[in-house]
């Protein structure tokens, strides 16, 4: 009996941006009727695979098949003509338009040269009533729920394309109901003979509706497994590139040997709706608290609630004993917080700015534009951080552009240190730095704690904060799930709980 050959194929994908690889050599295939989860951390290539499928970019090198035939897409518009649609995480709809005019824009049916809105009407509730909506087409798109424009996006998306359905990131902004909600639609398609590619980093999920799995890492394919013979702990190694073994809590700081605070920072309660669970968490001086958990996990969403990006809507905070309110970044500082954020480039530094500026900005901040540091202050500020933390080249001047990740993680680092916080938010602190960059700023964060500064340390490296937390505070589909302190304080534990989690999650929604 013959193999039926796959809906979709991709062979041996090559794409390069500026000379530096973005997939080398992917393969990636898709069957009739099947649910395809395709996962990966920042960089794996995901996006650039699934930009080349549906015509956004073009491959360097490479094959795609769809029913058994090859096609090179070279814009959206042919790959929906194909008969493959995309639905982004940020519905690609027009909020100021109606369901109908939505779901049929750019193709409206007309009557004596004119658009035919009672016929459209009528074709747009009978489309969706297949996908179990009975909503009223006439009004604006922005009336309803976002999970409603999701399902409103992938019922036009089917019916422009109708054979392969791309879903990037579609529960993202979703809560648990509106997930199950869009799952009985993609199930119901799945059932119908599509296949949909969907890309995601809720693990739990991707046991819920996936048929299969295909993990990215670096832009090269690690593989393809059947999820329903997958362990979780065997899925996270795969997209983390390491096995589950033992090792070693390098630090040398024990929660016996942290500084004996009196006045531990504390939230308690502390979440916000739609962004991150309601949590618990006390951050002692002298003590590194690591945060841990996949990309999507909620770590960079705990980030901006203790900073003041986020707003929480539940619990408190409390400093010295006092509580607090954290409704700013303004607010955060002026109690002493800093924050180094993931995305240094676009969140960090000023680029046309001077490495003085950038290292001034925050104690100006805490200060007051109402009364700027001099020029002779802030020289001498950037010259002592220059000095001490050996950032090169040693030009206060220069703009910060011009400098390396490692040196410009210097100087947002000489930024925070310069307002002496008693509170350091580290978000991904080596990211993108060379080895030398990397070695200095772990042994900056030691000498910070050995000082009695607080610090949280968010990091996807959990060998990283092996060598560096007293304690790992575990996050898992934007909830707190689990503490390691002591010796449990190891890469294992830290994975283990992670897939512990996924699996809970899935025994609790059935």
């Amino acid at each position: 009996m013959a193999v039926k050959a796959p809906l979709l194929e991709a062979r041996t994908i090559g794409k390069s941006f500026l000379g530096i690889p973005a997939l080398d050599g992917v393969d990636f295939t898709l069957n009739e009727g099947e649910v395809h989860a395709l996962l990966g951390e920042n960089g794996a290539g995901k996006s650039t695979l699934i930009k080349i499928l549906t015509g956004v970019y073009t491959r360097d090198r490479g094959a795609i098949f769809l029913d058994g035939d090859e096609i090179s897409p070279s814009n959206v518009g042919e790959a929906q003509l194909l008969g493959i649609g995309t639905v982004y995480q940020e519905v690609n709809l027009l909020e100021n338009l109606t369901v109908a005019e939505n779901l049929f824009l750019g193709r409206q049916p007309r009557r004596f040269g004119l658009v035919d809105r009672r016929e459209m009407n009528r074709r747009a509730t009978v489309l969706l009533a297949r996908y179990g909506l009975s909503i009223d087409v006439t009004s604006l798109l922005s009336s309803y729920s976002v999970a409603v424009q999701q399902i409103i996006a992938i019922a036009r998306a089917v019916d422009l394309s109708g054979k392969v359905l791309v879903l990037d990131e579609p529960t993202a902004s979703l809560d648990s109901h509106e997930v199950e909600m869009l799952f009985a639609v993609l199930r119901q398609l799945r059932d119908e003979g599509l296949g949909i590619v969907i890309i995601t980093h809720f693990l739990n999920q991707v046991y819920d509706i996936a048929d299969r799995v295909t993990v990215l890492r670096n832009g090269r394919l690690v593989g393809s497994r059947e999820i329903a013979s997958l362990p979780r702990s065997e899925l996270i190694s795969m997209m983390l590139g390491r096995e589950l073994q033992q090792v070693t809590h390098h630090s040398h700081a024990t929660e016996e040997t942290v500084a004996d605070g009196t006045a531990p920072i504390r939230f308690e309660g502390y979440g916000k709706r739609g962004s991150v669970a309601p949590f618990n968490l006390s951050i002692r001086p002298g003590e590194v608290v690591g945060i841990a958990g996949l990309l999507g996990s909620g770590r960079t969403e705990t980030a901006f609630l203790l900073f003041g990006v986020d707003k929480s809507d539940s619990g408190t905070a409390t400093v010295d004993g006092q509580q607090i309110t954290l409704s700013t970044p303004e607010t955060a500082i002026a109690h002493g917080f800093g924050f180094c954020p993931e995305e240094r480039k676009t969140d960090g530094i000023i680029g046309d700015f001077s490495v003085a500026d950038n290292i001034a900005l925050a104690l100006q901040a805490r200060q007051g534009w109402a009364k700027p540091l001099s020029r002779r202050q802030k020289a001498a500020l950037a010259d002592d951080f220059i000095k001490s933390l050996d950032i090169r080249p040693a030009d206060r001047e220069r703009p910060i552009k011009f400098l390396s990740g490692g040196n410009q993680q210097k100087a947002i680092l000489a930024r925070w240190l310069a307002t002496n916080p008693r509170l350091l938010i580290l978000d991904e602190p080596t990211r993108g730095i060379d080895i030398g960059a990397h070695a200095e700023i772990l042994k900056m964060i030691e000498r910070l704690c050995e000082q009695g500064m607080s610090l949280v340390v968010i990091s996807s490296e959990f060998e990283e904060l092996t060598a560096i937390a007293h304690r790992v505070i575990v996050l898992s589909d934007r909830k707190h799930v689990a503490e390691l302190s002591g010796d449990a304080v190891n890469a294992d534990a830290i994975m283990q709980a992670i897939a512990d989690a996924a699996a809970a999650s899935r025994t609790e929604a059935a």
